[in-house]
């Protein structure tokens, strides 16, 4: 074999590498998985493979910069930029499943084909079914409602309230509605209800309801990765995502109040 058949196929093989390492890093950053959690996973994807030299820069409003040299004095240095527009919703499946991978990659002889085979079947992994999600989203409000001072009425309210605020949430999903628009337009539907529903039922109260059903759109997880990318020192990624965290916050609290103010003004009676 001579020494150009033998680099190009060491480059070759980089080249797999490379791209293996940053769909694990794609698949996760679209997960909502934290920017060190992204980049660690990168690294040691690469340094597994016995490439020494790597260097990865992860940005929540950019993508995923790699860059790789094997180390010789003749080796090329391989460079991969990928473009991520949005994170999607948080999705903790996948992002153990990498973690999962991550471990198995760097501990055992499994190869960069196997590796990519891997990396497919997790990045089509579904989501829990639809309806149990709006279960989970129904009961989280109605629980939530009684902690912020509900009753059995508030209760049942919040329950179907919730259920329906996500139910909405969903189908403005469908057609790539942004956080903004969505979660106001979610907590907006929500609040009318609760008005209605306090206005009806005797003995309901409307700020609890409201209160229950926001709690399901808090952007809790945005916020958590936001304060752990700043300690571990991504200040631009803890900086993007505390703004998107803010930003939904601003919906949430628009949407509402903008229907609490409509309905004071025409004359809505709070009870």
């Amino acid at each position: 074999m001579t020494e150009q058949t033998s680099k190009q196929i060491n480059d070759q093989k980089n080249k797999k590498i490379l791209i293996l390492a940053v769909r694990a890093g794609e698949i996760m950053m679209k997960s909502g998985a934290e920017i060190y959690r992204v980049e660690d996973t990168i690294e040691r994807i690469c340094k597994a493979c016995n490439i020494p030299y790597v260097d990865v820069f992860a940005t929540q409003t950019g993508g995923i910069f790699v860059s790789l040299d094997s180390g010789g004095d003749k080796s090329d240095m391989f460079t991969y930029i990928k473009r991520i527009k949005g994170s999607g919703d948080t999705d903790l499946t996948k992002i153990s499943e990498i973690n999962r991978f991550s471990r198995e990659f760097t501990t055992t002889d499994l190869s960069v084909e196997e590796g990519m085979k891997r990396l497919k079947e997790i990045d089509h992994i579904k989501p829990m079914p639809f309806a149990i999600r709006l279960l989970g989203a129904a009961l989280v409000a109605s629980f939530f409602s009684l902690i912020f001072g509900g009753n059995i009425l508030d209760f049942v309210c919040a329950f179907f309230i919730g259920g329906f605020s996500y139910l909405l949430s969903g189908f403005l999903s469908r057609y790539s509605i942004n956080y903004f628009i969505r979660g106001l337009c979610c907590c907006a539907a929500a609040a009318f209800l609760a008005l209605l529903a306090s206005a009806v039922i005797p003995g309901a109260d409307y700020s609890a309801i409201i209160i229950g059903t926001l709690m399901i759109f808090v952007p809790g997880v945005a916020i958590t990765n936001s304060i752990r990318d700043f300690l571990s020192g991504d200040m631009l990624s803890g900086l993007a995502r505390a703004t998107e965290a803010f930003i939904i916050a601003i919906s949430l609290a628009v949407g509402a109040g903008m229907v609490l103010t409509l309905w004071y003004s025409v004359g809505g009676v709070f009870i």
